[in-house]
């Protein structure tokens, strides 16, 4: 026995999750990111936990890690110098990509530039047809020609994306073997070693992305084992991934393609428990920090998953847990444009210099500054920010204010509430797309609320979008943390394979998913050493022959066994229905591709209940806060102070180490026996 501890690094806070696994105690922590030193926030933390909580680094037997290496690369555009060979002929695969306008209501828009540039893709002869036999062998030479040409534009790394590579991958193995002998220094991964999907586009952005954050991914992981290592952490570190398991930080140095989305998916897993302990069947979680605010939709309890999810400005096709990125949060910086309009974002002040209200020497206006000048932070007897390591500088954050409130001509609370406004709307504009995406409406769905932001700005972003419920677990702003923690192991796995759905094929398709678990359990007890029970989830890329685009649709285990060709096609045309409330029964059906995904579960914490409340629960002071355009009375609650059946209304602060929430008029608030903070709109 020991302690459990899962940690994510965000813009302005690295928070700390820990689960005392001999006392069942739930610990939290934030320390401040270091963007400059990445991986020096974990070290500060495991300092910080021994110093408050006395637990030694010896003592962690699990330790997860959520990052930001990979997409930050990407969107900073910092990867290496990546070139790139294709099939003679093909390119232009990136410059075409699938011909959409970035932006179809402005005809000036453009598409980015690609990772790599035109100048640093090279050709190679031979070719590869759409059943896996060869058309034309490859050229051997061509090969080495395109090595030198690497080198005499300074490439660093090389991937190899080749013609139908997904049926058949001889071609691509080949052309590694050629440049490992030629250049045994240079990195080079190949299309179908990363997600050997059908379509050339997505096939080779998604290996592009991968091999841009490769190597920088890897030394990150490399320094972190060495880090916990060093600081004496006996486990080898989990990393989380963007379907939302984990994996080990060993495997996710040559997979990183699956954890580029890590952050964000376990603050949705997070979401999705607290959904469950407070019988929530259908909710938003919203995770707001400093830099962004994202968002997912949960069903029963379970995630959304898609694929093409955009990392920066590029899609990647590996199953993710499904989320929208708003470029606004807590430190977003707010101004005024040359036409005197307001606008908060997407700029944000970040951990360095931060808010002005955290005296660092910020002086640029933020949403959170905003909110000290309204009265909701910076009250003398609340909790302090970030576990006491930020005190607010409540005339700073209004000489910040007043720098957006003089040209508007407005007084400095009024401007600090149009700042909450905008902010919020461009929350509420996003937000309306995801739901309108998925054919649901918000006003039968909870608001799980959390991040270091998220509390603070639920009540607005719930207002705007008639949301009655909102949801705020216990220690809100450490949920992603704690997503990581409770994450299982999880990966995975495909296959093309191109058949109608019919008997004849039915030993192809079976031979496909046998293939499929081999590598399955190979990956789980092999390179993740997991010895526990696994789950293995079976389904396919289906269409109607003829359709341009599957569905991913469920399939029974014993049905593929049996070649049970009617309840496979039941199940298409109960999911076909589902989405499109259409089904065609007597149109063929074609298997695209077969998928596989396997689960192992670790052990869980199991979080005693919250003790029932014996009195009334008591304010610790009250304060003046600006809402709706005038000043109300607000009581202040601590957190801590609260028991299961504890109920209050609003307007009120609820303060704790971890984030504060805001509570507008119009909101009573109750405490369930999980210890959630339970919002509904009152009439």
């Amino acid at each position: 026995m020991g302690c459990r501890v899962g940690v994510d690094i965000g813009g302005t806070f690295t928070d700390f999750c820990v689960f005392d696994e001999d006392s069942g105690a739930l610990h939290s922590l934030k320390v401040l990111s270091t963007p400059g030193n990445p991986g020096a926030e974990v070290l500060a933390g495991l300092r910080e936990l021994e110093q408050r909580h006395g637990i030694k680094a010896d003592q962690i037997t699990y330790f997860t890690h959520g990052t930001t290496v990979g997409v930050n690369t990407v969107i900073q555009r910092k990867g290496i110098n990546l070139c790139l060979f294709t099939t003679e002929h093909f390119e232009d695969v990136l410059e075409v990509a699938r011909l959409k306008m970035p932006d179809p209501y402005d005809l000036f828009s453009r598409r980015p530039e690609p990772l790599v540039g035109r100048e640093k893709v090279f050709a190679i002869p031979g070719r590869m047809l759409f059943d896996g036999s060869e058309d034309a062998p490859l050229d051997e030479d061509a090969v080495r020609a395109a090595v030198d040409a690497v080198r005499a534009v300074g490439g660093e790394g090389i991937v190899v994306s080749l013609l139908h590579a997904y049926r058949n991958p001889a071609h691509e193995r080949r052309v590694v073997e050629i440049v490992n002998r030629a250049a045994p220094g240079l990195f080079i991964v190949a299309s179908h070693q990363v997600w050997p999907i059908i379509r050339e586009y997505e096939r080779t952005v998604t290996a592009v992305v991968a091999g841009y954050v490769q190597p920088r991914v890897a030394h990150y992981l490399g320094s972190l084992q060495a880090a916990l290592v060093e600081a004496g952490v006996g486990s080898e570190p989990m990393i989380t991934k963007s379907n939302g398991g984990v994996m080990t930080a060993e495997a996710g140095k040559t997979q990183c393609a699956q954890m580029l989305l890590s952050g964000t998916a376990s603050g949705v897993i997070g979401a999705c428990q607290v959904a469950r302990m407070a019988d929530v069947r259908d909710a938003l979680s919203l995770d707001i920090g400093g830099t962004s605010a994202d968002v997912a939709v949960v069903r029963r309890g379970q995630p959304q998953y898609g694929v093409g999810e955009m990392i920066g400005d590029f899609p990647i096709h590996i199953p993710t847990v499904s989320v929208t990125s708003i470029g606004e949060g807590g430190g977003s910086i707010a101004w005024v444009d040359a036409h005197g309009v307001l606008k908060v974002g997407p700029e944000s002040a970040g951990s360095n210099p931060g808010p002005a209200c955290y005296g660092q020497g910020g002086t640029r206006p933020t949403i959170t500054d905003a909110f000290v000048v309204c009265g909701f932070l910076g009250a003398p007897d609340s909790a302090g920010l970030g576990y006491g390591q930020m005190e607010m500088r409540n005339e700073m954050a209004r000489d910040a204010v007043a720098t957006i409130a003089d040209p508007l001509d407005m007084s400095i609370e009024g401007a600090a509430e149009a700042m909450i406004k905008v902010g919020v709307s461009g929350m509420y504009l996003e937000v309306s797309k995801l739901v309108a995406r998925y054919g649901i409406d918000p006003r039968e769905m909870s608001l799980v609320a959390f991040g270091g932001a998220g509390p603070m700005l639920a009540c607005h972003v719930a207002r705007e979008l008639n949301m009655r419920r909102i949801v705020i677990p216990p220690t809100p702003g450490v949920l992603s943390a704690f997503g990581g923690l409770i994450a299982d192991i999880k990966n995975d796995f495909i296959q093309t394979v191109y058949l109608d759905l019919e008997d004849a094929n039915m030993p192809t398709i079976r031979d496909g998913f046998d293939k499929l678990r081999a590598e399955a359990l190979q990956w789980l007890r092999h390179e993740q050493a997991f010895t526990g029970a696994a789950t293995l989830l079976y389904s396919a890329d289906m269409r109607y022959r003829g359709q341009s685009f599957e569905i991913d649709t469920l399939l029974g285990e014993q049905d593929i066994g049996a070649g049970n060709i009617a309840a496979l096609a039941a199940a298409f045309h109960g999911e076909h229905e589902r989405l499109y409330e259409h089904a065609d029964v007597d149109a063929p059906i074609q298997m695209i591709n077969l998928r596989l995904v396997i689960v192992g579960q670790p052990p869980k914490p199991e979080l005693p209940p919250l003790a029932e409340a014996e009195a009334e629960l008591a304010p610790v002071q009250e304060v003046r806060i600006y809402a709706d355009g005038a000043w109300h009375r607000a009581a202040i609650y601590r957190r801590q102070d609260m028991r299961a059946g504890h109920r209050f209304k609003g307007p009120a602060v609820v303060a704790q180490d971890d984030c504060t929430t805001c509570m507008l008029a119009g909101f009573e608030a109750s405490v369930d026996a999980s210890g959630n903070l339970v919002l509904e709109a009152e009439g």
